[in-house]
């Protein structure tokens, strides 16, 4: 089997409502999406989708994604999907880093694989668990009472786990924030507090130890790995990393230096899944819980977080993340699995399991043969 045509396509996917994080220093109203489709000599297709939250969050950028895959398309042509790491080895060879340009292509590669097996991607990437995984909504960030109003919408639809957005200099008011949301969680919640790396080592150690009777955990506490390990050294409070986990090599660190407790892999930043299934094995080696998350998009970037969620093993998974609830566009209407109760659930389709409406998606901006 080998890659025949690859089709991209671009499309802008707002948001319900728009969106701040680390203490409203960013703000975020439409995601520049990049859809692929991959076609095979052997009629198999595979679909990817890669979607940065914007071009000011972290080092991603739509445009980028489509200049990689221009870059690259010589290399993946002629390739058999089903070799994932081939392909893998073809992008790293062609065009070093720019992970995310290339974790559309991997998808559509896993896609072409579970079709060609007749199995679904959770299963190939070691087996799924027969149950769900829970679905974290994203709370912007704002004053405590608009917040909690959003996490009790995201009650009102099932959801028991949520991502809730703090961090800046006003170190009051994310103790404010934070103390607040916890006196009104439920039992059963699971809440993270993402600060996206918006404090300063002095703001993380203030927060983090004022409130360290309440055993939250806390989400990129500071910009690099190197400031990780300071907070962590004069702070209690449990860490996930997130932003600086791209590479196996900062996973590796992060694990053999007992930096953080959680890993945040989010599959469009670290390259896909072909290189985030080896990130959860280390996690798993080491002890460390996991969160999965897409940086954004469809229900399609969704359910790729949901399959490799569901391969991992109940003790060792937090969330994974579901953007879609918060776009005004659904590019594949009836497809693919959905949010029911807090939880998103794999199935048996093989590949997958979204297959997007073309007539939503416009005219392919390239073609590759």
């Amino acid at each position: 089997m080998k890659i025949t045509q690859l089709s991209v396509y671009q499309k802008n996917l707002s948001l319900k409502d728009p969106y701040w994080l680390s203490g409203g220093r960013l703000k975020f109203e439409v995601l520049d999406a990049t859809f692929v489709k991959v076609e095979t000599d052997s009629g198999l297709v595979g679909w990817g989708e890669g979607t940065p939250w914007g071009h000011t969050y972290v080092p991603a950028h739509g445009p980028g994604i489509r200049a990689g895959i221009e870059t690259m398309a010589p290399a993946i042509l002629g390739q058999d999907p089903r070799k994932v790491e081939l392909v893998e080895r073809a992008m790293d060879t062609c065009l070093p880093g720019h992970l995310y340009a290339k974790q559309p292509i991997d998808l559509a590669c896993w896609d072409i694989m579970g079709k060609a097996f007749g199995l679904p991607i959770a299963d190939l990437l070691g087996g799924k668990r027969d149950t769900g995984t829970p679905v974290a909504s994203s709370v912007s960030s704002g004053e405590p009472d608009y917040m909690m109003d959003i996490i009790k919408q995201y009650r009102d639809k099932g959801y028991i786990a949520h991502s809730a957005k703090v961090g800046g200099s006003d170190t009051k008011k994310d103790i404010e924030r934070i103390r607040h949301i916890e006196a009104n969680r439920l039992d059963n919640e699971i809440i993270l507090y993402d600060v996206n790396r918006a404090w300063t080592r002095r703001e993380a150690s203030i927060v983090m130890n004022a409130v360290s009777d309440l055993g939250v955990t806390f989400e990129q506490p500071g910009e690099t790995l190197d400031d990780i390990a300071q907070i962590r050294s004069v702070t209690t409070s449990p860490i996930s990393v997130d932003e600086t986990l791209v590479t196996l090599q900062d996973a590796a660190r992060i694990a053999r230096d007992g930096l953080a407790d959680v890993f945040g892999i989010k599959l469009n930043r670290v390259g896909g899944l072909t290189k985030a299934r080896r990130m959860r094995d280390i996690a798993i080696e080491h002890g460390i819980q996991m969160f999965i998350m897409a940086t954004g998009g469809s229900v399609m970037a969704d359910t790729e977080s949901a399959h490799l969620a569901q391969s991992i093993p109940d003790a060792f998974i937090r969330a994974c993340w579901s953007c879609q609830d918060m776009l005004i566009e659904d590019i594949a209407p009836g497809s693919g699995p959905r949010c029911v109760d807090g939880f998103i659930t794999i199935d048996d389709t093989p590949g997958l399991g979204v297959t997007p409406d073309e007539s939503l998606l416009g005219e392919p901006v390239a073609v590759y043969r």
